[in-house]
């Protein structure tokens, strides 16, 4: 064998590896194209628009079905500004104007148009205006057609198309602006912390490195992003714990609850924490300095700062005890519990609406507003919890869960559950396939991160 017959293997080694990166790419554009395939077929929108609005993918010329000939035109309404301002454009005198407000006063009132909201003109190729839009609110508008000689007054809603969407990422800092980062609405990030409230307190047990997952839907309209629709499945990857959660309405009363994957419901007795974000300024304990009164005493609740005004939630279902002032502690409202359970909150600004003594609260309801009354150095909520008139500490207390899922509908849980479950898959699996084409080619875009 001679010395060239001995090297010849070698080109093909260097063949085949430079095969590689290729094959690897064609992969993941394979994937791709499979994921968006996949999107496509679990793409789930809501239920298909009425005749008066027609699809959101078409303009709104199309809507009414107007000739290609006829011209759109959009205005913002800008302060001070009258109907019959707007309408000189059109060639609308005095007359004009108030036999449009007149036509159209069984529907709607166009005196009381505001400033800031949109409305829309729909021309003839002759100048004439045949269509008058205006947006009454986020879901509602009036339209105004021409019809004969005068104009008729409908209120129509806005076409919404809900779509199945999905996120996924990593706490860097707060929630909110993790959700941001990852594409998507504070609010969305403010419904997620909401499910999980009576297990998170959202300020102070998130770490750096935290992730988060939720499969969600999402509003359009227009084709434009309008808010969001319920959360379907949320997974929360906090200090090495994993929490899920599932939403799941029994068919047969419409009650709507999140559950974890083994049927235990999300919702405790008591929520985690009265403020949705605030950060902990003192905590539980026999002995503490009082800034106010210069000595060391118990402090049997928890310190929450937030500015005044800050909503303040009752933590669980009950009946106001007490809404008033009381000496040291300020406007403070007492709840009363089952299970001989008593919540306090001190230092307020004010009483939430129709707090008063004997009223029944809900889980969550707004019951009154941080402040700074009383003995108090700054804006802050003082927490406490009573169980048979002893003080327990707020954050280390281990309240039970509310009912479990029905058994009768464990089968259709863990069935949904399965499906949302593949349904988050499916969509993130465009998101999959880009970041590792990223790494690939050494691609650095922040939101792609396996």
């Amino acid at each position: 064998m001679t010395v060239s017959n001995l090297h010849r293997p070698i080109p093909r080694r260097k063949t085949a590896a430079k095969k590689r990166p290729l094959l690897l790419v064609l992969s993941l554009v394979g994937l791709l194209a499979f994921s968006c395939a996949a999107y496509l077929i679990f793409h789930r929108t809501g239920p298909p628009p009425q005749d008066s609005a027609a699809s959101p993918s078409l303009s709104l010329a199309q809507w009414l079905r107007l000739p290609a000939p006829y011209s759109e035109r959009q205005e913002v309404i800008p302060p001070g500004r009258t109907l019959a301002g707007i309408l000189s454009a059109y060639s609308f005198g005095p007359a004009d104007v108030h036999n449009l407000v007149e036509q159209s006063r069984s529907v709607f009132d166009l005196s009381s148009i505001k400033a800031g909201r949109q409305m829309r003109f729909y021309q003839n190729p002759e100048g004439g205006l045949e269509v008058i839009e205006y947006d009454i609110n986020d879901t509602d508008f009036l339209r105004l057609r021409r019809s004969g000689g005068l104009f008729r007054a409908e209120v129509l809603k806005f076409p919404v198309e809900i779509r199945l969407a999905a996120v996924e990422g990593q706490i860097e800092d707060f929630l909110i602006s993790s959700f941001e980062r990852a594409g998507e609405n504070g609010l969305l990030a403010l419904d997620f912390a909401e499910i999980f409230a009576w297990d998170v307190d959202f300020y102070i047990d998130p770490q750096r490195g935290d992730r988060f997952r939720v499969l969600f839907e999402k509003k359009f309209k227009c084709g434009r992003p309008a808010g969001y629709g319920n959360i379907l499945a949320a997974e929360f990857r906090n200090q090495g714990r994993r929490l899920e959660a599932f939403r799941f309405t029994y068919p047969d009363t419409g009650q709507t609850d999140y559950f974890d994957e083994s049927g235990h419901s999300l919702r405790k007795e008591f929520l985690k924490s009265p403020l949705k974000f605030s950060r902990i300024t003192s905590r539980f304990t026999s002995s503490r300095f009082n800034p106010v009164s210069k000595i060391y005493r118990a402090h049997y609740g928890v310190d929450y700062a937030a500015p005044v005004g800050t909503p303040v939630r009752a933590t669980a279902d009950g009946k106001v005890l007490a809404a008033g002032w009381n000496g040291g502690a300020g406007r403070l409202v007492t709840l009363q519990h089952k299970a001989g359970y008593e919540t306090m909150y001190l230092h307020l600004s004010n009483f939430g609406e129709g707090i008063g003594a004997g009223a029944e609260v809900l889980s969550g309801q707004v019951i009154g507003y941080v402040g700074t009354s009383g003995d108090s150095t700054g804006p802050h909520l003082d927490y406490r919890i009573l169980q048979h008139g002893k003080h327990i500490n707020p954050l280390a207390g281990r309240f039970n869960p509310a009912h479990p899922l029905r058994p009768e509908f464990r089968a259709a849980f863990q069935h949904q559950t399965a499906e949302y479950r593949l349904a988050q898959d499916v969509q993130a699996l465009p998101r999959q396939a880009l970041a590792r084409l990223a790494v690939l080619f050494d691609l650095k875009i922040p939101f792609l991160r396996l």
